[in-house]
């Protein structure tokens, strides 16, 4: 597809073609949220439950690679990225489905092949779900990312990727602030497993609108690019060659995710443990663990109110940082809003007993969450050959999805050493990772700062 035969999108279609991501956004903060209460609730330690999380970054360094050159090549009536997105929102919804009904599945099995299965069968079946989840999330985002430079013109590209910001905020607030506000509003409190229920139908819907909407002209492949496999050290090697500075943004992005993912994946154990003060429950008794529900459930909405204002402001900035982009440039912009994100990540390391501050710390980090989310991106696309968009994406995401190997195992075995004794059991210094993420977020907007961005007319 020729770069000038691509039509300016309007508002109208920008929304249409965000309106998947909403979806993928919204499941997979339903996973962000809840997979740890899941999952403590079936006997996870925290080293444990960080070894599960490693489904995302593990998942995330080989599919989206992969599916990223497959779909660089795939020539359907479709077109070549919808059939991803499609199949790997369809997949993902009975993962959502299973994930919290892990322990019921796993007895009916029992019971039907009169099999008896160890006692962590349900953690394992539940951990088995979150690896399933995360691989069919990577299978439609990398596409979903490749699309962008495939249908819309290198000019709107920052705009494009500040509507996905938006489509992240958008999700992710609806997703985390539709059971606080239901228990505020009505005295209802939404069950876990309707969370993820509703979570399947955003995602499923969601990314059927965007394939309905958004046509693609049908690739067809040079007859040399048919009988050529994939090969993943040359990918790399050519990734590599665009230009001295795709290393610096790959290497910015590292350390921007070790930063971020210290957030994401310990906040809500941080709110329940270190802000409410509830003690490990993992190896207690379920008469321990009951005595504790109304703090655990106060902390778990108060760790969905937080993401839901932390959503918020990325979608009320997404838009705004798009626009300051192109005035001032994508360097900038990012370097203030990783540093802004920064100073409250250490704000929450420091003051953790204050709940409102927390509140307001995670809203300012809100403002980072949506520069991550779309100016990266937009630094990246700028080098990006036509034909190789799904392969170059995939490859980018490795500086994504490594990082959170080491969040998931180096910082959850700081976490798991770091211990003490409260009233009722042991508890763990779940703040600790604010001053970790803050470090990495520091490192990364110093290495944007000597990224040259290239100039787009």
């Amino acid at each position: 597809m020729e770069e000038n035969s691509l039509k300016k999108f309007n508002t109208a279609k920008f929304l249409s073609f965000a309106l998947g991501f909403f979806g993928l956004q919204f499941a997979w903060q339903m996973r962000i949220i809840l997979s740890g209460p899941v999952t403590e609730d079936l006997g996870a330690s925290p080293l444990l439950f960080g070894l599960i999380w490693l489904a995302g970054p593990f998942t995330g360094m080989v599919v989206q690679p992969l599916i990223g050159a497959l779909s660089d090549k795939t020539s359907s009536i479709f077109g070549r990225r919808r059939p991803y997105l499609l199949g790997g929102a369809l997949l993902s919804a009975v993962a959502l489905w299973a994930l919290p009904n892990s322990e019921l599945i796993t007895n009916f099995i029992s019971s039907v092949l009169h099999i008896k299965f160890p006692e962590l069968a349900a953690l394992f079946f539940a951990a088995v779900m979150i690896w399933i989840l995360d691989a069919c999330v990577n299978i439609a985002q990398g596409p979903y990312r490749a699309l962008i430079p495939d249908v819309v013109p290198p000019e709107q590209h920052s705009i494009a990727n500040s509507y996905i910001s938006l489509a992240i905020g958008l999700g992710s607030v609806v997703a985390a602030g539709t059971a606080p506000f239901l228990k505020w509003a009505f005295n209802y409190q939404m069950s876990i497993n309707a969370q993820f229920i509703m979570a399947a139908l955003a995602f499923s819907l969601g990314m059927i609108w965007t394939c309905l909407s958004i046509k693609e002209k049908r690739f067809v492949p040079k007859e040399d690019e048919n009988k050529e496999k994939f090969n993943f050290i040359k990918a790399l090697k050519e990734f590599f060659a665009l230009s001295p500075e795709v290393g610096k943004i790959c290497w910015m992005q590292f350390f921007t995710w070790i930063g971020n993912m210290c957030m994401m994946i310990y906040f809500t154990q941080y709110c329940v443990h270190t802000v409410f003060g509830v003690p490990d429950l993992a190896d207690v008794s379920e008469v321990v663990k009951s005595s504790y529900d109304s703090a655990v459930l106060a902390g778990t909405n108060f760790s969905s109110v937080c993401f839901a204002i932390f959503n918020l402001v990325c979608f009320l900035v997404a838009i705004p940082i798009g626009v300051l982009s192109v005035k001032y440039g994508n360097k900038k912009v990012h370097i203030i809003s990783m540093l802004s994100m920064a100073l409250a990540f250490l704000g929450m390391a420091i003051f953790t007993t204050n709940v409102k501050l927390v509140a307001l710390l995670m809203a300012i980090s809100g403002i980072g969450w949506a520069s991550i989310c779309a100016l990266p991106f937009a630094m990246l696309s700028q080098y990006i050959k036509p034909g190789t968009e799904g392969s170059v994406m995939g490859i980018f995401n490795i500086f994504i999805a490594g990082p959170q190997v080491f969040v998931c195992t180096l910082v959850s075995w700081v976490i798991n050493k770091c211990s003490f004794n409260v009233i009722g059991g042991v508890n763990y210094h779940w703040e600790y990772t604010f001053f970790i993420g803050a470090i990495c977020l520091i490192t990364a907007a110093i290495i944007a700062s000597r990224v040259k961005e290239k100039v787009i007319e």
